[in-house]
């Protein structure tokens, strides 16, 4: 009986003992050998609760967070009460999109611990998710009075505010987030979104260069040992590389300022998404363009498309709405024989974008949202290269709507059909400002919290003078845009 109390005590100690080396190991970064241990713990200690709470947080930290589940479950069988763990377990439920089950396990936690700032702030975002942004505004206030000055929560705040409609009250807080963190690139980034939503351009554009600080944009940083170009350096006689950061609607956006960059004397070389490549060859002002990943030549400055608004100033006051893309008339002749004599108006849709884009949830719509504007009295095609599986489904069971998208190889396609249209109808997308850009009558779709180059409180706008802005009346709301079929200008 005494040797084994005396093996039990022998095993007690050993267990703390790598206990003791796991967390150091843990704590210095070193995963790999940490993780090993905390299993030789659990081998003779099937339920030890901290070995389980740390495998929990490492498989979370790789983003494993089906087997993180498992392991803070386990956790919780040990010690049910852990509001720490009951967070953890949130968060790893939230990064599988099982936003109910996350909430249940913060509200776990709040009972217990009402004033539990983390919770009260995940289970805010996890609202915010489900588009329930008052619930998840109440959360981010209640975590305020416990934490008046925690800044990132107080960024968070002024995202729900900013979903709501309430723009001068998102950026005071997301001024107040950065005061208390003043290198919280977040919220810089934050407030320059709602400067420039506001027609704040002169500081919009100084703090929009925050975004390179951003966690998630530093694997688009291009660490060139050539210097950034910002308006200051004379480029008489130089190269400069302009390069697309963003997705393709602000490439098309933003590459009309390579002009201008030309009539400084500099050669200019664009590199674009792939996609883009074939259209933008005619440019005006640019003496190469190249697709990403292809080989660049020598330069001498660069400068990412976004940052050229800064480099030039530019205000409402001096944006030109004129047209600057055009369609290849080989291929425009091409798609005129394929889709034959028009014997009514033409109009094109689109109505959802990419799944990656962090707002489509907000601003892209099904197909049986947009059937509606369908009507007999025009021809109607569908200018989307991609389609959602329900939306291919329901795409068979829609009279009157052709889609082109299969056959586009690349945006000059896009961009002959778009010639063609007499109309195009679209959600806030690539082709909204393909369109605008072409100077194509276009009418936008855009959400009630509108992406900051729309604007506020306008149906025009100064980037295209071709484009009709209609603009929800609320969240969600896109009934008021559905009530009447559209009528082009050539009806």
């Amino acid at each position: 009986m005494g040797r084994h109390k005396d093996n039990a005590a022998a095993d007690t100690r050993g267990v703390a003992g790598k206990l003791t080396s796991a967390l150091a190991l843990h704590q210095k970064g070193d995963l790999t050998k940490a993780e090993v241990l905390y299993k030789e713990i659990l081998t003779a200690q099937p339920r030890h609760f901290d070995a389980l709470q740390m495998l929990a947080t490492i498989a979370a930290h790789r983003k494993d967070n089906a087997d993180a589940v498992v392991l803070f479950e386990q956790a919780l069988r040990t010690r049910p009460d852990h509001v720490g763990v009951l967070n953890d377990l949130g968060n790893a439920l939230q990064a599988q999109g099982k936003m109910e089950e996350a909430l249940q396990s913060y509200g776990r936690a709040l009972d217990i611990q009402p004033d539990f700032v983390d919770a009260l702030v995940n289970r805010g975002n996890a609202w915010r998710r489900l588009q329930r942004v008052e619930d998840a505004l109440a959360s981010y206030e209640r975590a305020l009075q416990v934490s008046p000055d925690h800044a990132e929560v107080l960024n968070n705040r002024g995202v729900a505010l900013l979903a709501l409609g309430r723009p001068q009250e998102a950026l005071a807080s997301y001024q107040k987030a950065w005061r208390a963190k003043p290198d919280y690139a977040e919220a810089h980034w934050n407030e320059a979104l709602c400067q420039l939503l506001l027609g704040d351009f002169t500081q919009g554009w100084k703090n929009y260069e925050w975004r390179w600080k951003r966690k998630l944009n530093q694997d688009k940083l291009r660490n060139f040992s050539q210097p950034l170009w910002l308006g200051k350096e004379p480029l008489q006689g130089k190269t400069i590389l302009l390069h697309a950061e963003q997705g393709l609607g602000d490439t098309l956006q933003f590459c009309r300022y390579a002009k201008q960059v030309a009539a400084l004397g500099a050669r200019v070389v664009l590199e674009v998404q792939p996609a883009l490549k074939t259209l933008l060859q005619g440019l005006e002002g640019v003496s190469l363009v190249l697709g990403r990943g292809e080989r660049l030549p020598d330069f001498d400055y660069h400068c990412p498309l976004l940052s050229l608004p800064l480099a030039f100033k530019v205000d409402l006051g001096n944006i030109s709405g004129a047209p600057y893309l055009h369609s290849e008339p080989k291929k425009r002749a091409q798609w005129q024989e394929r889709l034959g004599a028009s014997t009514q108006p033409r109009i094109g849709l689109v109505w959802s974008g990419s799944t990656g884009h962090q707002n489509d949830h907000n601003r892209s719509l099904g197909l049986q949202q947009i059937t509606p504007l369908i009507s007999d009295d025009a021809q109607y095609y569908c200018l989307q290269k991609e389609l959602r599986p329900d939306d291919r489904a329901a795409l068979a069971n829609t009279p009157g709507l052709t889609f082109l998208g299969d056959s586009f190889e690349d945006f000059s396609d896009t961009a002959a059909v778009v010639e063609l249209m007499d109309l195009v109808i679209t959600v806030d997308t690539s082709v909204a400002h393909l369109a605008g850009a072409m100077g194509k009558e276009v009418w936008l779709l855009l959400a009630y919290s509108p992406d900051w180059r729309w604007l506020l409180g306008r149906s025009d706008s100064p980037w295209y003078g071709s484009a009709r802005l209609f603009r929800q009346s609320a969240p969600g709301d896109w009934e008021r845009q559905r009530q009447h079929p559209p009528k082009s200008r050539r009806q």
